[in-house]
C-alpha cells in the first residue's frame, strides 16, 4: 500500500505533517513583508478606523468682480441696515425710559428689528461679495419693508417716515434687477 494512505491525519485522505511542538498560528506575524514596522495604534483607532489624511489644499477661486450696481445695491443694503440699527436703539431707549404694557413684547420687539439689522448688515456684505445667498433675502427684506412703509406712510398718517423707506426699497430692487446685477450672479 502507499505510504500516504497508512499514515493518515485525523480526516480520511488526509496526511499528517511533520510533528513540531508549538501550535501554528499568526500571532508572530504583525506587519507583512517589506513593509517599515508602524507604531501601535490606539484602541480607538483600531476599533473606529483612524483619521484620514488631509487633502490637498483648495485652488483659490477667482472672486468676479461686483458690478456697480450691486456695489449701490450693497450700499443701499448698508444704509438700510444702519438705519435699523438706530432704529432698535430708539426703542431700546423708550422701552427704557418709559413704561412699557408688556416688557417682554417690548423687548421682543426690539430683538426683532435688531435682527434685521443684522440679516441686512449680513446680506450687504454678500451683494458686495456677489454671493449667491444674500440676493434672496435682501429682496423678501426689502418686500416687507414696503409693506411697512405704504402703511406707515399713508395709513397711519406718517409720510416723513414713510416715503423715505418706500424711496430705498423702490431703488434696491430696481438695482438688484438691473441686467448687468443679474448677469453677476448668473456668471456664477
Amino acid at each position: 500500500m502507499d505510504s500516504r494512505l497508512t499514515t493518515g491525519g485525523p480526516f480520511p485522505g488526509e496526511e499528517r505533517g511533520p510533528v513540531t511542538e508549538a501550535p501554528r498560528n499568526l500571532g508572530a506575524v504583525n506587519e507583512p513583508a517589506g513593509v517599515p514596522p508602524q507604531p501601535p495604534r490606539r484602541r480607538s483607532e483600531r476599533l473606529l478606523g483612524g483619521a484620514a489624511e488631509p487633502s490637498a489644499p483648495r485652488p483659490q477661486r477667482a472672486r468676479p468682480e461686483a458690478p456697480r450696481s450691486l456695489r449701490w445695491a450693497a450700499v443701499v443694503v448698508g444704509v438700510e441696515a444702519a438705519a435699523l440699527v438706530l432704529m432698535a436703539g430708539w426703542l431700546l431707549y423708550l422701552v427704557v425710559s418709559s413704561t412699557a404694557d408688556s416688557v417682554a413684547a417690548a423687548l421682543g420687539e426690539v430683538a426683532f428689528v435688531a435682527a434685521g439689522a443684522a440679516v441686512l448688515a449680513a446680506a450687504a456684505v454678500g451683494l458686495w461679495r456677489v454671493a449667491g445667498w444674500a440676493r434672496g433675502p435682501v429682496v423678501v427684506l426689502q418686500l416687507l419693508l414696503a409693506a411697512l412703509a405704504y402703511t406707515t406712510a399713508f395709513d397711519a398718517g406718517r409720510p416723513a417716515i414713510g416715503l423715505p423707506v418706500l424711496v430705498l426699497v423702490a431703488a434696491e430692487l430696481y438695482l438688484l434687477a438691473t441686467p448687468e446685477s443679474r448677469l453677476a450672479y448668473s456668471e456664477r
